[in-house]
């Protein structure tokens, strides 16, 4: 189980990114530096810091056109780092971002509190039973990016019959993968997949229709940090996305996020809290 079960609707909650890749499309990657451990023990510290609920670590790239890494790649890169993360703050809940079962287990057995899967466990089919045997949260995320090209780092022509209606259905098609392996119902949370195979356009319309998604009954994870549907809103690079990722932030509150996966997470806190201020305020 996880530590703090988190109490949905009543705020938003924060998850901090925690990149141990050497290609982070946001330049936040810590498998270059000279000691990723450490690397990732002192961004942790800052991000609980600023507010982080949830700290999430992952392995793998998943920008376009990412190169994709070996299984033992993975482990070699998050367990090391997940021991020491929970060592040193034993009362954070820890998320790994992974899509393989070998890699899902290895990451629960060092200390890990949630799965966060890319593929909504269509990508390895063994992923749902080491989730329903833990009994922990799972994020199941809607993922498109197959079915896309990427182009300058973003999807051009992914088609959709129905954009929301679409979505939900592949959602719902991860919930039933979940429940039918034995994950409880309380332990899933959708997230919509912004930026994953979707245009601009569509990622745009995604996060102004989230409601759509909440309506669907899971907690909903929102995690537009930067990415490139801003940055071509805005013709501004990564590094300069933290308003844009604001905006995109503080609509998803006002449409039902109830967590927000982000990489700067101070800012992206009080935007947090403020939106809470105003959309979930006592009348």
């Amino acid at each position: 189980m996880s530590k703090q079960p988190l109490a949905f609707g009543s705020r938003t909650f924060v998850m901090g990114i925690i990149n141990v890749t050497p290609d982070s499309f946001s330049g936040d990657g810590l498998a270059d530096t000279a000691y990723p451990v450490r690397s990732a023990l002192e961004q942790a510290e800052k991000f609980l810091a600023a507010g982080a609920d949830v700290l999430d670590i992952g392995g793998e790239s998943t920008r376009p056109g990412a190169e994709p890494v070996t299984a033992q790649q993975e482990l070699n890169r998050v367990i090391p780092v997940i021991e020491a993360l929970s060592a040193a703050f034993p009362n954070a809940i820890l998320s790994v971002d992974t899509y393989r079962a070998a890699t899902a287990e290895a990451a629960l057995n060092a200390g890990a509190d949630w799965i966060n899967d890319v593929w909504g466990l269509q990508a390895d089919a063994d992923l749902a039973s080491v989730c329903a045997r833990a009994d922990v949260p799972v994020v199941l995320m809607h993922n498109r990016s197959k079915a896309g090209r990427a182009v300058l780092g973003r999807y051009v022509d992914v088609e959709y019959a129905d954009l929301l209606e679409d979505v939900k259905h592949e959602l719902l098609a991860s919930v039933d993968i979940a429940l039918n392996a034995g994950i409880k119902k309380e332990n899933i949370i959708l997230d919509p997949g912004i930026g994953f195979g979707k245009t601009v356009e569509q990622n745009l319309e995604l996060l102004n229709r989230l409601d759509e998604v909440k309506a669907l009954g899971y907690p909903v994870l929102l995690g537009p940090s930067r990415k490139s549907f801003i940055g071509y809103t805005l013709n501004l690079p990564p590094e300069d996305r933290v308003e844009g990722t604001a905006a995109a932030v503080a609509v998803g509150i006002t449409r039902g996020a109830d967590i927000i996966r982000v990489h700067d997470v101070a800012a992206m806190t009080r935007v947090a809290r403020m939106t809470d201020a105003i959309v979930r305020s006592k009348h």
